[in-house]
């Protein structure tokens, strides 16, 4: 099957692809491979899902941020090369989660990007090498920001 089948068959909506808020391009292809810029949880009425894990936001919270941002960037990769069946597999993942210093589970908030791009790609080609690390602060307060590496067909 398809992945852009697959975006139907899961019934996702995918954002508007997200555009530049500063002087970077949201994605760059070399060659065969794809550079996401980090990416925030931006919902398809256009706000942005702010707060801090372990304060204001509990495990499942962030993960729902997770998953909305990674919507975001399969809208971003499919913009870029009109069809998300020219990706071969993501490479690597790196996940941010703006957090409490106490919070410990980045891994479980980042899931929520990590088993959505599973269930789009596969196990093979989507499940990738990650880190997922907890910082004091993102732009505008979101909770999380998530980059990516993707390999494609040229």
């Amino acid at each position: 099957m398809s992945f852009d089948a697959r975006i139907d068959e899961l019934k996702l909506e995918l954002p508007p692809a997200p555009k530049p808020m500063g002087v970077y391009k949201p994605i760059v292809q070399a060659g065969n491979m794809v550079y996401l810029s980090g990416h925030g949880p931006l919902k398809s009425d256009k706000t942005l899902i702010t707060g801090r894990l372990g304060l204001d936001m509990d495990v499942e919270v962030g993960y729902e941020a997770a998953r909305q941002t990674g919507l975001g960037m399969l809208a971003t990769l499919r913009n870029h090369l009109g069809s998300l069946d020219k990706v071969s597999r993501l490479v690597k993942l790196l996940g941010l989660v703006r957090c409490t210093e106490s919070f410990d589970a980045q891994p479980a908030v980042i899931n929520g990007c990590s088993e959505l791009f599973r269930d789009v790609f596969g196990e093979d080609a989507g499940v990738a090498a990650r880190s997922a690390l907890g910082t004091n602060a993102l732009p505008g307060g979101i909770a999380v920001e998530i980059e990516a590496i993707f390999e494609i067909n040229t």
